[in-house]
């Protein structure tokens, strides 16, 4: 009688398929070639589109200053407080301009809208990619209910790959431990098929896209 368990089982069979090793059948199959066709845009209006049709909130600056000023105008203009950036240069900006910010780490969830930056944008897809080496770290993609992210067009890359590629790049051999790929707003259908906003993370994501480099 076998008394061997369903894991034990499954072990044998990987020991076994790593002893009896063959040859690939597939020899001649192209990982290189690109899967999608070319877009039939600029990379930056083709983001634009597909981060609007997700739902996203998308905010046009020519520069950092505009930038500023159109963040202040849409916090103060929709009541989005109270507010909490993990920012230096984005918290004393805000205040500079009058704007109340979460100081005491212990009032962290009680946050409406949270700000941060990003690592890139993928026009393919209108996601936003955000990482453990940010400032933001993980909590911020879960716990404010309205998510403000900040970019530039050159942070604007076609596929996912591009972006992994630059990321190993910028962080030299320490790849962050955690990466998300943010597409749109949180939403689930999973109770009823009831389409419900803001039920895993941010129910709003606005993104300020910044033309000119500082």
């Amino acid at each position: 009688m076998d008394e061997s368990t369903p894991k034990e089982k499954l072990l044998k069979i990987i020991r076994n398929a790593l002893i009896s090793k063959r040859d690939n059948p597939f020899h001649d199959l192209d990982l290189d070639s690109p899967i999608y066709p070319s877009l039939d845009e600029t990379p930056d209006i083709y983001f634009v589109r597909q981060f609007i049709e997700i739902g996203g909130k998308f905010v046009y600056c020519a520069n950092y200053n505009e930038m500023i000023f159109n963040l202040t105008s849409l916090l103060v203009n929709e009541n989005l407080f109270p507010v909490y950036t993990p920012e230096e240069e984005i918290r004393y900006l805000l205040m500079q301009n009058g704007i109340d910010i979460i100081h005491n780490k212990d009032d962290f969830y009680e946050m409406k809208t949270g700000i941060t930056f990003c690592e890139y944008l993928i026009a393919r897809t209108g996601s936003i990619v955000f990482s453990s080496r940010q400032n933001s770290g993980r909590r911020m993609l879960t716990v404010p209910e309205i998510h403000i992210v900040i970019a530039y067009m050159s942070q604007i890359v076609v596929e996912i790959k591009e972006a992994l590629e630059k990321m190993r790049l910028k962080y030299e051999g320490k790849f962050p431990s955690f990466i998300s790929f943010v597409t749109g707003p949180s939403r689930t259908a999973d109770i009823e098929k009831t389409l419900i906003m803001g039920a895993h993370g941010p129910a709003q994501l606005y993104l300020f896209l910044i033309e000119e480099e500082v």
